[in-house]
């Protein structure tokens, strides 16, 4: 089969379930060396076991609180320092809450949505650009929502926080496009994921038959990492073709 990620080292953040777990499936049977991070470590090596057993390199598997740039930034270094070069990063960090409406959310609950969704991306950006800058280019992917386009039921703290991790994907962009770092933001709609069980009423079968799949999610993200470092893709959105 086609390895067009054959040489190349691609670092999954959030890899422990759903969209991130899918992408680093993806990127392993592509071809990459893959470093899956996450706070599970149960998870991850459920994950590397899975990746080896479709014929992949094992990957390297590192427990990280993707909510401290200190932690992302030695983590990164350790990955750079293994295997001598990152050339993409992948974030699929993110949660939602099941008391999402304004008039349930806290000052609490608020920070925790901001910590979880907008600081890791943050943190993600902060700690990678400083490794790309220094290899002459790089991708970074953020995995957002379609909310961050159109309000829905899914509550304004992850709308907001979505929003925030696209700007900040575009702002990342005109920052260091000139340094051959590239940055996309990809935003499905509903995905039959772990997040949907945090919704206040549980989703219908039907809903779930024709929600997105995480694998739908990780086809994009394969298609951004395998472009040519001419192309810049600044953003994807994809959506049920029912709704």
């Amino acid at each position: 089969m086609p390895r067009p990620l054959a040489g190349q080292t691609v670092v999954v953040l959030g890899a422990s379930s759903g969209m991130g777990r899918a992408t680093a499936l993806a990127a392993a049977a592509a071809g990459a060396t893959v470093a899956v991070m996450a706070r599970r470590r149960d998870a991850l090596d459920a994950l590397a076991a899975d990746i080896q057993a479709e014929g992949g390199a094992r990957p390297l598997v590192l427990t990280v609180d993707a909510t401290r740039t200190d932690a992302v930034e030695r983590a990164l270094a350790e990955v750079a320092g293994t295997t001598g070069r990152i050339d993409a990063v992948v974030n699929s960090v993110g949660t939602n809450i099941p008391r999402r409406s304004l008039g349930e959310l806290t000052a609490e609950s608020w920070s925790g949505m901001l910590a979880d969704n907008l600081t890791a991306a943050f943190a993600i950006t902060r700690a990678a650009v400083p490794v790309m800058r220094a290899a002459g280019g790089g991708l970074l992917v953020h995995i957002s929502s379609v909310a961050a386009r159109k309000a829905d039921k899914s509550g304004i703290a992850y709308q907001a926080t979505k929003a925030g991790v696209v700007a900040l994907a575009h702002g990342t962009t005109e920052e260091e496009r000139e340094n051959g770092i590239r940055v996309t933001a990809i935003m499905p709609g509903m995905t039959d994921t772990p997040l949907l069980e945090r919704r206040p009423t549980p989703p219908t079968p039907e809903m779930l038959r024709i929600a997105l799949k995480p694998e739908d999610v990780a086809a994009a993200c394969l298609y951004v990492l395998c472009q040519p470092a001419r192309v810049h893709i600044p953003e994807i959105i994809l959506q049920p073709a029912r709704t």
